[in-house]
C-alpha cells in the first residue's frame, strides 16, 4: 500500500472515520451516552482536524460542550431530509414541549413526556390539521427517525400510549427557534397552508436535518 494522504496515527484515522460516519448517519454525537462518549472526547480534542474534514462534506460543526454534544449542520442540500407535514408537526410539538419545560418550568434536559401527552398536544395545537394527524404506526416511524437522528430517546411500554419520549437538547439546534413567538409564527404558517383544499400531504419541513 502507498503512503496515506492523512498524516495520522492508525488510532486517529479510525476515530476520524467513526466520527464522520456518526455525524453523517445521526447528525450529532452525544457525548453523555456510553456508546458515543469516546468518539465525542476524541472529537473534542481534535476539533480542527474534524472541522476541516467535515467542511469537505459541507457540514458545519457546532459544539455544545456543556451538554457534551457535537452537532453537524448541513450547509448545502446534499444531506437534508425533506419531512412530510405530519413529521414536521411532531417535531414542532416536541420543540414546544422541550422549550416550555426548560424555559418556564426550569426543568433539566432531557425532557420526558409520554406518547399520550404528545398526541394530546398535537390535537390541541393543530386541531385544523386533524386529517394530517397520526395513526399509531406512522407515529412509531416518525419517532424512530427522530431517535436515529439523536433528537429523542424512546423507552417502549407495552401500552404504546405510555411509551416515554426523552427529548434531547439536539432538537433545539435542528429547529433553532429563538422563542415561542417564532414557534407560533411557524405553526401559523402550516395552519394557513391547509386552507386551500388541494394542499398536499407531503409539505416539507422548513427545518431540515441530515439524511440517513
Amino acid at each position: 500500500m502507498g503512503e496515506s494522504i492523512l498524516p495520522l496515527t492508525e488510532h486517529d484515522r479510525t476515530r476520524l472515520g467513526e466520527a464522520l460516519r456518526a455525524l453523517l448517519a445521526h447528525g450529532s454525537i452525544p457525548g453523555l451516552e456510553g456508546g458515543s462518549s469516546e468518539i465525542y472526547h476524541w472529537a473534542f480534542q481534535n476539533q480542527d482536524l474534524l472541522r476541516e474534514t467535515a467542511a469537505l462534506l459541507h457540514l458545519d460543526l457546532r459544539w455544545e460542550h456543556e451538554n457534551r454534544l457535537l452537532i453537524a449542520v448541513p450547509e448545502g442540500s446534499d444531506f437534508l431530509l425533506r419531512l412530510k407535514l405530519d413529521a414536521t408537526l411532531v417535531l414542532l410539538v416536541l420543540w414546544y414541549e422541550y422549550d416550555t419545560a426548560v424555559r418556564d418550568r426550569a426543568e433539566s434536559p432531557p425532557i420526558r413526556i409520554p406518547v399520550r401527552a404528545l398526541n394530546d398536544s398535537l390535537e390541541t395545537k393543530f386541531k385544523p390539521l386533524r386529517r394530517h394527524l397520526l395513526a399509531r404506526g406512522r407515529l412509531r416511524e416518525i419517532l424512530a427517525l427522530a431517535e436515529r437522528k439523536n433528537l429523542v430517546r424512546i423507552e417502549p411500554a407495552p401500552d404504546f400510549e405510555l411509551t416515554v419520549i426523552s427529548i434531547l437538547p439536539t432538537l433545539k439546534s435542528v429547529i433553532p427557534f429563538q422563542d415561542i413567538a417564532e414557534w407560533n409564527a411557524h405553526a401559523a404558517h402550516h395552519l394557513a397552508a391547509t386552507n386551500p383544499p388541494e394542499a398536499p400531504d407531503d409539505t416539507t419541513a422548513a427545518d431540515d436535518e441530515p439524511q440517513d
